[in-house]
Formats: C-alpha cells, sequence, structure tokens
C-alpha cells in the first residue's frame, strides 16, 4: 500500500471501481471535500457525495478500500495501515 492513503485527497483524482450501489461503479472526478464517511466529488457536470463504507476507489492509480478509512482526513493521515 503507497503512501497516497496517508496524504490529503483534496484536489486529488477519483475513480469508483466497485460498489455495494451499481449506479456509483464509474464516478470519477475530482475530490472537493472529505469526512468521516463521505467523500465529496466534482464530476464534472454536478457534485456526487459518496459514502466511504459501500465504496472501493482509486486515486492516483492506488486502489483503496473505503470501509477501511472510515475516519476524519486529520486522523487518516497520520495512521498506520496494514499492507493487505
Amino acid at each position: 500500500m503507497s503512501q497516497i492513503i496517508n496524504l490529503p485527497w483534496l484536489s486529488r483524482k477519483i475513480e469508483v471501481t466497485e460498489s455495494s450501489d451499481p449506479t456509483l461503479v464509474g464516478i470519477s472526478g475530482m475530490v472537493l471535500d472529505e469526512t468521516k464517511r463521505t467523500i465529496v466529488v466534482n464530476n464534472g457536470s454536478k457534485e456526487v457525495t459518496l459514502a466511504k463504507d459501500t465504496i472501493r476507489f482509486t486515486i492516483e492509480e492506488e486502489e483503496i478500500d473505503g470501509s477501511i478509512v472510515g475516519q476524519r482526513p486529520e486522523e487518516r493521515i497520520g495512521k498506520a495501515y496494514r499492507r493487505s
């Protein structure tokens, strides 16, 4: 697992690769905001709020399971994660 999980995600490109809601798969765009449970993405035409625990996504070609990053961004940045 690279360091992207420990870096701020604001203004980075994100793409949803898997989700329990099939309508979310394929959504991509720039991260506008991140909270403990959600990521807000601008996909060009509108802002989409994604629940972290229901998606698997890529940022800078690194795949991240949203269920393991269910904390505030400031807490996520300093946390150590196990390699999967």
